[in-house]
């Protein structure tokens, strides 16, 4: 028998997922990870054992029964032109997972919500965990994030034996993930070879844009944290210092920013969205326009997290990931190729098949 914890990830073979995996795996306390994806992949650590699962469709209970904790990070962020597909996945397979972790009576869940969660906040001052979260409507993400919150307070009231904690990242980046959300989110056309100082004369400056990041591997400390610490409950904000604006961005790049409308933009993403040159939608915009920044000092204090990127460092890898077209063997994180640019410029859809 397997000495240790025995901690169970949906979503293992993600931009997340992958780092969390790597966490868990480099920790004494965790016997054994099993990680479970929809599409069969070569990744492997010592400790990890791989199950092709799709957490929408198929039952959970073989899995589940015997485990610690269960980490879900699970997502599909496409077809943003088909909401019914995400809602699916995202939503009903998410309480697929709470329920056949009821069922199973695991001790700990560990549920991946998002700042896209939270309400429009203050100008500029951080919210903290107890700030509404409602999400912005106009976005599935934001919607189904929002949605899910409200389905995992139900969760912890009605299975008061299970120890639940609710991690809300940031924007998650590390250079293996480059490529996957070059995808996801600008499309085919975007040349991420070009992304580098002496290409990028000029960023786009939106008033009142401002976003936090974290490394994929700072939060996923924060994931291992949660299931190894038996004191962890409730939700717990996530982001690294500082927040980022244009100016952050455009130092960066070597660039300088440029003060623009959000309208303009706004209606050429629209145009470009509806003609599938790029996957990301304008109601996506809308909603990082509206996004708060997090207050992360209960995670700081009571969690014990403490990042070792800041969030220019998170950015600066991600761009060198964006300029070496950057992954991993995974069917979400493999680089891009110039087949799958094809497929995408056909499909309009960011996620390979």
């Amino acid at each position: 028998m397997t000495a240790g914890l025995r901690v169970a990830v949906t979503g293992a073979t993600g931009n997340i997922g992958t780092s969390v995996v790597s966490e868990l795996d480099a920790d004494d306390r965790v016997g054994s990870v099993l990680g479970i994806a929809r599409r069969w992949s070569d990744f492997s650590t010592p400790k990890l054992e791989l199950a092709t699962v799709d957490v929408a469709e198929d039952d959970l209970d073989c899995h589940f029964s015997g485990v610690d904790a269960v980490i879900h990070l699970a997502w599909l962020f496409q077809p943003t032109h088909d909401a019914v597909t995400t809602w699916r996945n995202n939503v009903l397979g998410a309480m697929n997972v709470f329920r056949a972790v009821a069922r199973n009576h695991v001790p700990a869940f560990i549920y991946s919500s998002s700042v896209g969660a939270y309400s429009p906040g203050p100008d500029g001052t951080p919210v903290t965990e107890s700030w509404p979260t409602h999400g912005w409507p106009g976005a599935a993400y934001t919607r189904e994030k929002a949605y899910l919150e409200r389905v995992v307070d139900t969760f912890e009231r009605d299975n008061p034996d299970i120890r639940v904690v609710k991690i809300r990242p940031s924007f998650v980046f590390k250079k293996e993930a480059a490529a996957e959300q070059r995808r996801l989110f600008a499309g085919p056309l975007l040349p991420g070879k070009l992304v580098r100082p002496q290409f990028v004369p000029l960023v786009p400056d939106i008033s009142g844009l401002r976003f936090q990041a974290v490394h994929a591997s700072d939060i996923a400390d924060a994931f291992r944290l949660a299931a190894v610490n038996p004191a962890a409950r409730g939700a717990y904000n996530v982001a690294a210092e500082p927040p980022l604006d244009a100016d952050l961005i455009a130092d960066v790049l070597g660039a300088r920013s440029v003060r623009l409308p959000a309208g303009p933009l706004r209606a050429v993403l629209a145009a470009a969205w509806r003609l599938h040159l790029v996957p990301a939608s304008p109601d996506l915009f809308d909603a990082v326009q509206q996004l708060p920044l997090m207050d992360t000092t209960r995670a700081r204090v009571e969690l014990g997290w403490a990042p070792r990127f800041t969030a220019v460092e998170a950015i600066e890898e991600f761009l060198e990931g964006l300029c070496h077209g950057a992954g991993m063997s995974t069917p979400p994180l493999e680089p891009s190729s110039a087949d799958g640019r094809l497929r995408e410029v056909a499909t309009g859809v960011g996620e390979r098949p």
